[in-house]
């Protein structure tokens, strides 16, 4: 699902849903996010609470990972906003919430154990 997702947005998709809501993401991220998310396919946040590190994922759901200080994944954190959203708008909803929120977030998302096989790196055209 995530690399057909990744294909068709790459592809030319800008005036769909998905392209505007990348576009827009995009425009949300600092210099250093959008490099990291145009070479790598995903960028790190800095949690407003506890200044603990995340790793959002090119993703809707699954795809947001507590890490430590080298980098390594800690805790995957299962949280995404209420409704049918483009990719972007999800992956954009994941940061400013754990930018501004994020003790809410951490009580109410569902956890898991990443396996970094699952977190393959999908680059999407800038």
């Amino acid at each position: 699902m995530r690399a057909t997702r990744a294909l068709f947005i790459r592809h030319g998709a800008e005036a769909t849903p998905e392209g505007r809501s990348l576009r827009m993401l995009r425009e949300w991220l600092s210099q250093a996010q959008r490099e990291q998310f145009a070479s790598k396919g995903y960028f790190d946040v800095v949690g407003g609470n506890t200044g603990n590190q995340y790793r959002i994922y090119t993703g809707t759901s699954v795809n947001v990972c507590e890490i430590d200080k080298t980098g390594r994944l800690r805790e995957g954190l299962c949280f995404v906003p209420v409704g049918d959203l483009p990719i972007g708008d999800v992956m954009l909803a994941q940061k400013i919430a754990l930018e501004t929120c994020e003790d809410e977030v951490r009580a109410l998302a569902r956890w898991f154990t990443p396996q970094t096989h699952y977190f393959r790196q999908i680059q999407l055209r800038s």
